[in-house]
């Protein structure tokens, strides 16, 4: 199997990865530049941490993560045997011309938390990653407790260079040189990144393939563990 490397999204560190360390024991979690354990680098220096030497190998991007992902694929197809896209979309902000997006009214409350560095801030967020779900109070607060790295808080800066990354970035218009396989998936109910995303890129992608998780929120591979890992296995054992 091609070597699987994790990318996390926005605010959060490898640590989200949790329940997919022990399935995918020889994949490697990074941290984005600012966050979790890594040096306070500019965001692009990320790509550092990528294997230099062959095979190709498969990137598992996690909303800003996927964007990253698609980006280092449309750049350097070459590296890339395949993409995995958790709650990916080619367009993070709605536009105009875009509204699958994340609701700007969303979007512009979290970047202004971030300004006022709201120490509330990444508690509203996992709350609302998690819209949707059908889990306790009790399973809620052990996913958080196991997934959000608070002895390593990402830098402001890093926040910042993230949300901009989120608000500029929009590869509609190059997704056709996207040629690798790309596995999609999502939860149906996510309230940062709608579901019709997803169904966009899977009509744009050359060869995309689409998995929708239900009843489903932004991170599926925390409250859907299992079914995550096996159809993410199964894909990779495939390619």
């Amino acid at each position: 199997m091609n070597p699987l490397v994790f990318i996390h999204g926005w605010g959060q560190s490898r640590k989200i990865w949790w329940m997919q360390y022990e399935h995918f024991p020889h994949a490697r979690f990074i941290d984005l530049p600012g966050h979790g354990q890594a040096d306070a680098q500019p965001l692009h220096t990320w790509t550092t941490q990528l294997p230099v030497r062959k095979p190709a190998y498969v990137l598992v991007g996690w909303s800003l993560g996927a964007l990253l992902a698609m980006r280092h694929a449309i750049a350097h197809p070459d590296r890339i045997r395949a993409l995995a896209l958790v709650a990916g979309t080619p367009c993070f902000r709605q536009r105009a011309d875009w509204p699958h997006g994340c609701p700007r009214a969303t979007f512009d409350a979290f970047a202004e938390a971030a300004r006022a560095a709201d120490a509330a801030l990444f508690g509203r967020f996992f709350a609302l990653m998690l819209h949707g779900e059908h889990i306790g109070r009790q399973q809620y607060r052990n996913l958080a407790r196991q997934a959000i790295d608070k002895r390593h808080p990402p830098t402001p800066a890093a926040l910042r260079e993230g949300l901009e990354l989120l608000r500029t970035t929009d590869l509609r218009a190059e997704l056709a040189r996207i040629q690798c396989p790309v596995l999609l998936l999502h939860g149906e109910q996510d309230a940062i990144v709608p579901v019709a995303a997803a169904h966009y890129l899977a009509g744009h992608l050359p060869r995309a393939e689409l998995h929708v998780f239900a009843p489903a929120g932004h991170a599926p591979f925390l409250t859907h563990a299992e079914h995550f890992n096996r159809i993410l296995e199964e894909w990779c054992q495939n390619l």
